[in-house]
């Protein structure tokens, strides 16, 4: 029997409500429209178009994939984050509202700033960094990860959201010393692995079974990569250049030590959109130093 846009989305509605999605109403739209090719901001449409049987059949399996603990971004693909649409796959993290605190801070640093240099540590889809050049129009934005499917999500979301011009990515590993020729920057910013080995027991299958590990386990404390990164990048910075890192809820005391051993300034924690502490930032407080490494 043929059925509407709206038949689909209230089958799957259904069948996710049953099934015990804790946003039922969110994840059918999400499907129906990308399964239906459909503008989901105009569900009220719905009803008024008609889709081929083979186009229900696959909605239902992307609904059986969702049932089975795939996180919706991976099944259609991409997701939002700070107003800006990101491809994703499974070789980067899905972008998190957590995050988008963050993003903001480094923003707002940023537009204080002239022709401001960010550098986006542990980059994964590139959305911190790619959010900060499409905002800051004169920004420029080095992105920096390990693996090699991470830097191509990044480089493809830079390109379809049209920063490519201003955003250079590189394959580096951040728990090692920085390569020769980065130069210097204004601001450094990092969401690093962070999870603890302990932590890692008890993640959510969502997450264990389908995000990338090495973009999840920071150590056996989950601090290995403040550490490092305050140890050898932080060089980087200019002097009064800022570094901000996101961190576990239990840890943001922990990363705020790290950088004051370190030598930062005016080290504050903030809390995210929910009230978690999840954010940490400080100034470089070392002087200029000439380290023949121009970009």
């Amino acid at each position: 029997m043929t059925k509407t846009i709206n038949d689909v989305y209230m089958q799957l509605f259904r069948r996710l409500k049953e099934g015990g999605d804790p946003m039922p109403q969110l994840t059918a739209r999400e499907i129906t429209a990308y399964a239906c090719k459909a503008d989901k901001k105009q569900t009220a449409g719905w009803s008024h178009f008609y889709v081929e049987d083979t186009t229900v059949d696959y909605a239902s399996l992307l609904c059986d994939r969702c049932l089975d603990g795939e996180p919706l971004a991976y099944i259609i693909g991409e997701w939002d984050f700070y107003g800006l649409t990101f491809k994703v796959d499974r070789s980067v993290l899905i972008p998190r509202s957590d995050t988008e605190r963050l993003c903001e801070l480094v923003i707002e640093q940023a537009k204080e700033r002239v022709s401001p240099r960010i550098l986006d540590l542990c980059c994964g889809s590139g959305c911190i960094g790619i959010a900060a050049a499409h905002t800051v129009e004169d920004a420029r934005v080095t992105a920096i990860d390990l693996s090699d499917g991470a830097l191509h999500i990044t480089r493809e979301n830079a390109r379809d959201l049209g920063v490519s011009s201003r955003l250079l990515t590189m394959k580096a590993d951040v728990m090692h010393a920085p390569p020769r020729g980065l130069g210097q920057f204004d601001i450094i910013v990092s969401n690093p692995p962070y999870v603890t080995e302990d932590e890692m027991q008890m993640l959510d299958r969502s997450v264990a079974d389908f995000e990338p590990h090495e973009a999840l386990y920071g150590g056996e404390d989950g601090l290995d990569f403040y550490h490092a990164i305050c140890d050898s990048w932080g060089e980087l910075l200019v002097p009064n250049g800022r570094l901000l890192f996101e961190c576990g809820w239990q840890q943001a005391d922990d990363v705020t030590g790290i950088m004051q051993r370190h030598g930062y300034k005016d080290v504050t924690i903030t809390e995210d959109y929910s009230g978690v502490p999840r954010i940490v930032y400080g100034t470089n407080n070392r002087p200029d130093v000439d380290l023949t490494r121009d970009a």
